[in-house]
């Protein structure tokens, strides 16, 4: 049987296991009760009244968080000419097409590629290697685009990914403990009404079934979902 040492177990204490929260009062709760030596990660998990094996009920996006993500991005792009200028002025960490031969030898030391879409007959052939990273350019997640300078200014400004995985749930960062209730507060609720944005038209029944918020470290909090139903 599992069990929590004692630090956990005094966070715990805190909390009423069986209530709902408004999402500032459990953040509240979380920041109050962290206690590693290192900053750590607020997460939110949503489980979802849809069935991720049909296509139609899949939920991804993303979303720009307001106070950020408390996580320095390291942004590659893909591209030549005017849009390599373009994404250099935007703040990419690295920009070129000669990162495709560097990351054919191994080198993976970047967060995100954006591509744009005339350099993505290169990029394919990476597929192998950034696939099973989360690393592969993706139209629906804007990292294929044209619009290269907004797409490296949105990651640098805390722009996450989402995807709900294969038991219906949806995981993501929105902020470090460091960060104050109301940016936390902020965050989240940028969050929640994306994935309320995001509803497939196929998803019958309740669609935000359970919704809990907690550090690396700490327990959860369960949050009050009748605001999303």
């Amino acid at each position: 049987m599992r069990t929590h040492g004692k630090k956990y177990r005094a966070a715990a204490e805190k909390r009423d296991i069986a209530a709902l929260y408004a999402p500032k009062a459990a953040l509240e709760i979380v920041k109050g009760g962290a206690f590693a030596k290192f900053d750590e990660t607020v997460e939110v998990a949503v489980r979802l009244g849809v069935d991720p094996r049909h296509a139609d009920q899949v939920v991804r996006g993303t979303v720009v968080l307001p106070a950020g993500t408390g996580k320095s991005v390291r942004v590659l792009v893909i591209a030549v000419g005017d849009k390599a200028r373009e994404a250099e002025a935007a703040g990419a960490d690295y920009v070129g097409q000669e990162f495709v031969a560097k990351i054919k030898e191994g080198w993976t030391e970047f967060d995100v590629m954006v591509a744009t879409p005339d350099q993505m007959g290169q990029v394919g052939q990476l597929g192998r290697i950034l696939g099973p990273r989360g690393l592969m350019p993706n139209p629906k997640a804007g990292t294929v685009t044209m619009n290269v300078g907004q797409a490296v200014r949105e990651l640098k400004a805390g722009k996450i990914e989402f995807r709900v995985d294969k038991g219906g749930t949806v995981h993501a960062v929105i902020g470090k403990v460091s960060f104050s209730v109301d940016a936390l507060e902020q965050n989240f609720g940028a969050f929640m009404d994306q994935i309320v944005r995001a509803k497939p038209a196929a998803a019958k029944g309740v669609y935000v079934k359970t919704v809990a918020v907690s550090s690396t470290m700490g327990p959860g909090l369960r949050i009050d979902t009748n605001p999303y139903r």
